[in-house]
């Protein structure tokens, strides 16, 4: 792949779309009075790791690799062990094998990675992997006496349905990621009552949201002109 600086690569909508994002994170910081430094931070690489997926671009995954890291060690401060074992123990590693596909696979010399077409074998393992790991995670979380154990499980299938995607190249990781944003407002939405330093969490989660469904959009655009 050729280097070069990033934000160039972006058009003006996800230019656009990047600033908005990271400006919600930042309000959100302010609205809540300044609570919640690590949350920000941790949002602020969320949204700049998604608009370089969405781009298909390696940068992407590398700064989901250390999302997955930070969001892991904030979901151990609230006691959302199922966020904390999906990221820390699940998205982390296999985001950073899904990195290693991306570089493998360039589109060709290009920043974009090569959009693939998943085969019947490769679906099929996958679900069947999901439920398995559904419902084992699912015990160890009522367990670990996890709170909200329901949306945190959903959460863990999600994420590793859009983890798989991711490594397999499809432009479908995004709507999987699009179902585990929904389930994480959700779930930090009521973190939020406990304590307002989580708004940036909900905030970032609404602007992932945005991001994966641009995402999805852009990549079957990506899919399309690679075939043509």
């Amino acid at each position: 792949m050729k280097i070069q600086n990033p934000f160039k690569l972006l058009n003006k909508f996800e230019l656009c779309l990047w600033l908005t994002s990271v400006a919600v994170v930042i309000l959100s910081y302010v609205l809540s009075g300044f609570e919640g430094l690590a949350n920000t931070i941790c949002s602020l690489i969320g949204v700049t790791a998604l608009i370089f997926v969405a781009k298909g671009h390696v940068l992407g995954m590398i700064l989901c690799i250390i999302f997955a890291a930070f969001y892991g060690l904030i979901s151990l401060h609230f006691r959302y062990y199922g966020e904390l074992i999906t990221y820390a123990g699940m998205t982390l590693p296999m985001d950073v094998f899904a990195l290693i596909s991306w570089i493998k696979n360039p589109y060709k010399d290009t920043h974009e990675v090569k959009v693939a077409k998943m085969k019947k074998g490769q679906t099929a393992l996958m679900w069947i992997a999901t439920v398995v790991i559904t419902v084992v995670f699912y015990f160890i979380l009522k367990a670990l006496d996890t709170p909200n154990i329901y949306p945190s499980t959903l959460s863990i299938s999600t994420s590793f349905l859009a983890v798989a995607l991711t490594y397999f190249r499809s432009p479908y990781y995004a709507l999987a990621y699009a179902a585990n944003d929904v389930v994480l407002i959700v779930l930090w939405t009521i973190a939020c009552f406990t304590d307002t330093s989580y708004i940036p969490m909900v905030m970032c989660f609404c602007m992932f949201l945005a991001n994966d469904l641009y995402g999805f959009y852009n990549w079957k655009r990506m899919q399309k002109r690679q075939l043509d």
